[in-house]
């Protein structure tokens, strides 16, 4: 899998979030590259960021989601580790120029998940039921479609999130199915919602891994990593973000899929009460996501998106 003019790695060790779901990313990264380069030693380098230690805020008060990939990118930075590995959705869509995604592996499900231990789905909850979720996004597409349910924050790691729904804080919460999944988890998803019902964070469901920039041979060990089709779509979505300054204090979806060659992107801004919800949608070739999500940013700010950003 090298060129011949880049031996195989000897060691490689991988910057990570201590939490399950973050371990289990890492070790999934790290079996992959342990059957590529069977001689390499890898090692799991686990670190505890600012977004794991600020539990009693949400993220969009206390500085977004870079606040879960600043102490990986130290670790980069200073040489302790090699690679970073993060769920897409986390990753700042504007990376500094010491940085750089050197892959995006294939794509678990995007979708958001219903999960309650008492109701089906969103349209079976009464009035003034409780669902916590942790997302402005999620939150102004439930204000939007049921103005009736009482939406309240919910932090914390995928287990503790669960725990409050058992200790009976929530009636339903809404989680990314993909996490659900790798943890085997996926019996407690009542209902994977549509994308019309809850269009999806850009880059939910994928797995990057960033590298300090300037070293080609790490590229070229990670190289057989990368998924062209996940690639073009989380690409697509994080242009539509970026364009429209996206980040947690935003509410804002994008998601793509590729159909016969061709990317369908749908992107949403939208105000936290669900008040204001604008939409588009754009079409066209998988070779030029950053394009096309250029494109749909474009479609959503003649809709009057920049001064929806600007009034939050």
């Amino acid at each position: 899998m090298n060129s011949p003019s880049v031996p195989a790695p000897r060691r490689i060790v991988i910057a990570t979030r201590e939490s399950r779901l973050a371990l289990w990313q890492a070790g999934h990264v790290r079996d992959l590259l342990q059957s590529l380069y069977p001689s390499c030693a890898i090692e799991l380098l686990g670190m505890t960021t600012r977004g794991d230690q600020i539990l009693d805020r949400p993220l969009a008060k206390v500085g977004g989601k870079g606040l879960f990939v600043k102490e990986l990118e130290t670790a980069l930075l200073d040489g302790s580790a090699d690679i970073a590995v993060h769920s897409m959705k986390d990753v700042p869509m504007v990376l500094g120029d010491a940085f750089e995604l050197a892959a995006i592996g294939p794509r678990e499900v995007p979708l958001d998940a219903f999960v309650s231990n008492r109701y089906a789905g969103l349209d079976d909850m009464p009035p003034g039921a409780v669902v916590g979720t942790s997302s402005l996004r999620r939150e102004s597409q439930l204000h939007a479609a049921y103005p009736y349910l009482a939406v309240t924050s919910l932090r914390g790691n995928l287990d503790t999130r669960l725990r409050k729904l058992d200790e009976g804080q929530y009636d339903a919460i809404i989680l990314a199915a993909a996490g659900l999944t790798r943890l085997g988890l996926g019996d407690r998803i009542r209902a994977v919602l549509p994308a019309e019902a809850s269009l999806p964070a850009a880059g939910q469901g994928a797995l990057g891994i960033e590298i300090r920039a300037g070293r080609p041979e790490l590229r070229a060990w990670l190289a057989p990593l990368d998924d062209p089709e996940s690639a073009a779509c989380v690409r697509a979505e994080r242009a539509v973000s970026r364009a429209l300054a996206g980040s947690c204090e935003v509410p804002l979806g994008a998601y793509a899929q590729i159909q016969d060659g061709t990317l369908h992107l749908r992107g949403f801004v939208a105000r936290p009460d669900g008040s204001v919800l604008l939409r588009a949608e754009r079409r066209g070739p998988a070779n030029a996501p950053e394009a096309l999500g250029n494109a749909l940013a474009a479609d959503l700010r003649a809709q009057g998106a920049d001064a929806l950003l600007a009034s939050l």
